[in-house]
């Protein structure tokens, strides 16, 4: 039997497959929550054919549920951006990386239209930080860029025997005051040898669906209140 967070995974993941329009090409993201939904598009054949994936391991399964994988440099643009996230905020500011595919995650949110993100409620916080904040780096640069990150108040921490699929390493850095995470997301991307940092707080999401045991809440781009 499901634990109430699969169920609650499960509906979020549901509730993004009802706004996906019918043939749409669509970009996917990486994680526990997007598993889900891709689960749900192989059980409704055709809703989708074709999709851009964050990570190769979301491109596996979407090839075994009948969905080809496209190379985002042959789209100008994806209409719909559906994953998930570590960490979330009411003003839909995120942390993201736990699945060490934020570098991609990153780019696909960027190039698409609408972002949607699903999560369960426990991932809905009032201010980002508790997650520590992962950040991807080229690895001759890991030891150099954690001395920055501590200058910034951080403790990092490297994520050993994690490679993500660009080759990099990832530092995952806690104790970061995040009251203006994009003043920060800014001061980390700025550090010589980070490639990505999973703040998405200047590209958040544009909606949020958060699953709780009473059903899905829905926070929209214009909107502050939970």
């Amino acid at each position: 039997m499901a634990t109430d967070t699969q169920a609650q995974k499960r509906n979020a993941a549901l509730a993004a497959l009802a706004l996906v329009p019918p043939g749409a090409t669509l970009g996917v993201g990486t994680g526990s929550t997007v598993n889900l939904f891709i689960e749900a598009l192989a059980e409704h054949p055709g809703r989708v054919r074709r999709a851009v994936s964050s990570s190769d391991a979301s491109s596996a399964r979407l090839q075994a549920a009948g969905i080809e994988v496209l190379d985002l440099n042959d789209l100008t643009e994806l209409h719909l951006y559906v994953d998930g996230a570590d960490e979330a905020t009411p003003a839909r500011e995120l942390i993201k990386g736990g699945g060490a595919a934020l570098t991609r995650e990153k780019i696909v949110a960027a190039a698409s239209r609408r972002f949607v993100c699903i999560i369960d409620d426990s991932k809905l916080v009032e201010r980002l930080g508790a997650f520590p904040v992962p950040v991807e780096v080229i690895p001759m640069a890991r030891s150099y860029v954690a001395g920055r990150l501590t200058k910034l108040g951080g403790r990092p921490v490297w994520r050993e025997g994690v490679i993500t699929d660009n080759g990099n390493a990832i530092l995952d850095v806690a104790g970061l005051t995040l009251t203006d995470p994009k003043a920060m997301e800014d001061a980390i991307n700025g550090i010589a040898g980070v490639v990505t940092v999973g703040l998405f707080a200047h590209r958040g999401a544009d909606t949020l669906l958060v699953a709780g045991n009473s059903g899905i809440e829905t926070i929209l781009l214009r909107g502050s209140e939970r």
